[in-house]
């Protein structure tokens, strides 16, 4: 066993309470990594690998960053779903006896991330905590930069875990260990796997410390531990306080309308398929918030839609309203685009970690709440009327930044100049000594000049030797005899001093250093103090995410001329003239989206089997269905020009091939797995879309499965379905199923031209048209022509 040296040993000793993280341990001006984390390290953040005598028979593996530029490392590394403990010194190395002592100040994890860049501006960066108890699971899902905390007791199905899983696609889960392996082998189509950090239990005391007993009353038996465990979680890595995480959002999932994994992706909510892009989804669309606070808001009620028809009537209203109005539209965006992260800032304040120009900023939006709150009281609308009853303009706190804060104060809150002047008079008085003194040394040149005749003499100052008298070489004979004291010597100069620069020299210093620190005495008090206002602050910041997110679909409403939708607790969905409003928006110019209607009611179907050519927009058709639901339900206008939509509770989708190659499992196996969760979790209030069930397998069984289903979801479910196949065989089960009707896309024959009109209309297709569809795709006029004979023959065969 080799025998390190102490600073090696309190290395390891330290590095032996994270096993999991990469440790940077703070040594002068940089933060070294040693052993497998430095081989890590070096490899990940592509930076030099030294090495260090510690007491080993080899060199001891090392690398090391520099501390100012630390946070851009260690952020780098989150990115790659790796954890960081911060060691730094705690005492001062002057006053230290033997190696100087350290401890770790916090630990970054994915999901722990502070800083809105590493986190995404527009986007939550959730931990979510799961545990398991006899009545199911619990779910707690923390965003720690804004404070938000969600809790929600899922029952014991897996398959409702895994839907609220996705809801926050978690970049790091905590948990029990096999709970989370298990969750992990399901696999619940994270656009990005989470961290996994396993934790067994909480801590009552402390759960019962930072939460009201009457919100603690509130949570089940699992969601209170899985609570108590975030809580324990966040407070071991944080190591201080979190003011900022006081109130518990409890809900059920069945107050949301549910989506899993396929049907979000499938309908391209927050971003594309195949890309994995924000620009061609819904959500980019939607998006005309000019704030962070709105942006996240609007994201929320996009991947958590209302199923409360109250709640959905009293945005619709908000949105009529904006639409209706123009200037008023206008004038709330002009507004919000004054205001910044209220609650990342607040995040910070409560964090400690917040700078001058955070407060600027927090008071820069503070000042606009009085023209936001009065431009909300305006409308014609109860929502906007609660906002504005609600909102706090917190004039107080505005008037303490106000009267503290410099207008344009430095990012380093140890540097000075953050003050205004005249808000406190020891500090104004030693300002005026330090400017004094530097007005007496700029003085000090002109009579040195004078007093010497050596016209290139000059006064200046530098950190390490302080203020100085510089002279050439040539002319320090004509200095006076016993006046100036050689302070240093350069190649073609000498610097010196004189008693009196001495004395103004430690006069101006002292002030100086007293300025900085009473400055920094002054935040500090001030960040304090504004941490006690953080429930109103947090608050407030939800009421301006609210109004941002409302003028967001308003504007998206009235620019692109959509409706208001009709919503009813009945059964009948209609749609007259719909539209994808996607597809809409990027079509080019001068090219007209062809709208469709939709109607499943009770009366005269509930299920329609479209049948008809791949490429005559079948899969457009019943994705558009599904997302105007989806609009209507999160209080937007849809695109079309009358609506009537029933409450949905949930909505599924299977669009499209998908192999799970990883999971070993064919496009086949994954489609029978959706059509599975479909007819074991579908109500009569739920809205089914398939496209081309029955395909994978052979034409009889993909057929008589085709058949199979529909007849469930039919006989025993009694869901509004839209369901296309290629096997325009099935059009038969029009006469045997009272609530199922064909449709098909309209297709125009001319000569040997075959146009894809993309209407649907009454009835069932004859063919498929799939060897057209090929010679559009490009395939060669042999193989075209080969595959008529083949098809041809098939047919004499047939008949």
């Amino acid at each position: 066993m080799p025998k390190f040296t102490p600073m090696i040993e309190q290395y390891l000793a330290v590095k032996q309470d994270v096993p999991d993280a990469l440790l940077f341990f703070r040594l002068g001006d940089f933060y070294e990594m040693f052993f497998d984390d430095a081989l890590l390290a070096s490899r990940e953040l592509e930076i030099t690998l030294t090495g260090r005598e510690g007491g080993a028979e080899e060199r001891i593996p090392m690398c090391g960053v520099p501390h100012h530029s630390a946070e851009n490392y260690i952020h780098r590394l989150i990115d790659k779903g790796y954890k960081v403990a911060v060691c730094e010194q705690v005492e001062n190395p002057a006053e230290a006896k033997g190696v100087v002592r350290r401890e770790i100040v916090r630990i970054v994890t994915p999901g722990t991330v502070m800083d809105s860049k590493a986190a995404g501006d527009k986007a939550n960066n959730y931990a979510v905590c799961l545990a398991a108890g006899q009545a199911g699971y619990g779910l707690a899902a923390c965003d720690l930069s804004t404070g938000e905390l969600y809790a929600a007791p899922l029952g014991n199905s897996l398959e409702t875990l895994l839907d609220e899983l996705n809801v926050y696609q978690p970049s790091e889960l905590i948990g029990e260990k096999a709970l989370l392996e298990r969750l992990g082998g399901m696999g619940a189509g994270w656009a990005k796997r989470p961290v996994l950090s396993y934790r067994e239990r909480g801590d009552d005391e402390l759960l019962r410390r930072q939460f009201s007993a009457d919100e603690l009353d509130e949570l089940t038996a699992e969601c209170s531990l899985a609570v108590s465990t975030m809580i324990a979680y966040l407070a071991e890595t944080q190591k201080r306080s979190l003011e900022h995480v006081r109130q518990i959002r409890v809900y059920e999932p069945g107050q949301f309308m549910t989506m899993d994994a396929f049907t979000r992706r499938n309908l391209e909510l927050a971003e594309t398929a195949r890309e994995r892009s924000k620009h061609g989804s819904l959500l980019w669309l939607i998006d005309k918030t000019v704030t962070s606070l709105g942006a996240r808001r609007l994201r929320r009620w996009l991947e958590k839609p209302l199923v409360n028809r109250e709640k959905i009537e009293l945005r619709l209203e908000a949105v009529q309203a904006l639409c209706l109005d123009l200037i008023a539209r206008e004038d709330v965006r002009g507004i919000l685009k004054e205001v910044y992260d209220i609650e990342r800032l607040t995040a910070r304040i409560a964090y400690g970690s917040a700078n001058a120009r955070d407060l600027l900023a927090l008071g820069q939006s503070l000042k606009q709440i009085p023209a936001l709150k009065g431009a909300c009281r305006s409308l014609d609308s109860a929502l906007f009327a609660q906002i504005a009853e609600r909102m706090d303009e917190c004039a107080d706190v505005l008037e303490w930044i106000s009267s503290a804060i410099a207008d344009d104060p430095p990012v380093s809150v140890r540097d000075g100049g953050m003050i205004r002047p005249g808000f406190h008079e020891h500090l104004d008085r030693l300002r005026e000594a330090g400017a004094s003194g530097k007005r007496w040394i700029a003085e000090l040149e002109k009579q040195e000049r004078e007093l010497t005749g050596i016209r290139s003499l000059k006064v200046g100052f530098n950190k390490v030797f302080g203020y100085y008298i510089e002279v050439t070489r040539a002319n320090t004979g004509s200095l006076p005899e016993g006046r100036y004291e050689r302070k240093q010597t350069l190649a073609n100069a000498e610097r010196y001093v004189t008693p009196e620069l001495k004395e103004k020299e430690a006069l101006i210093l002292e002030a100086e250093e007293k300025m900085v620190g009473l400055e920094y005495e002054l935040f500090a008090e001030l960040r304090e103090r504004l941490a006690g206002q953080i429930p109103r602050l947090q608050e407030l910041a939800e009421l301006v995410a609210d109004a941002d997110a409302l003028q967001s679909l308003a504007s998206v409403s009235a620019e692109r001329r959509y409706c208001r939708p009709i919503i009813t607790d009945g059964y009948d969905l209609e749609i007259v003239d719909g539209r994808h409003p996607v597809i809409e928006a990027v079509l080019p110019a001068g090219e007209a989206f062809v709208a469709n209607d939709v109607r499943l009611t009770d009366g005269e179907g509930r299920m329609l089997l479209i049948t008809g050519p791949n490429m005559a927009g079948k899969s457009t058709y019943m994705r558009q269905a599904a997302i105007i639901c989806l609009l209507a339900h999160i209080g937007c206008f849809v695109p079309a020009d009358r609506a009537t939509i029933p409450l949905i509770d949930r909505i599924f989708t299977r669009i499209g091939a998908a192999d799970d190659l990883v999971g070993g499992q064919s496009t086949f196996m994954v489609e029978m797995r959706d059509i599975q969760t479909m007819t074991a979790q579908a109500t009569k209030r739920s809205l089914v879309i398939i496209d081309e069930l029955g395909r994978g397998t052979s034409t009889e069984e993909g057929m008589a499965i085709a058949q199979a289903v529909i007849e469930h979801l039919h006989h025993h479910i009694g869901c509004k379905t839209l369901v296309s196949t290629h096997y325009h065989e099935l059009a038969h089960l029009e006469e045997s199923l009272v609530h199922l009707r064909n449709g098909c896309m309209a297709v125009k024959e001319s000569g040997g031209d075959v146009i894809f009109l993309r209407k649907l209309i009454a009835g069932a297709a004859g063919t498929s048209y799939g060897i057209h569809c090929a010679r559009i795709a490009g395939l060669p006029e042999s193989v075209i022509a080969r595959a008529y004979e083949l098809l041809s023959a098939a047919e004499e065969r047939a008949a």
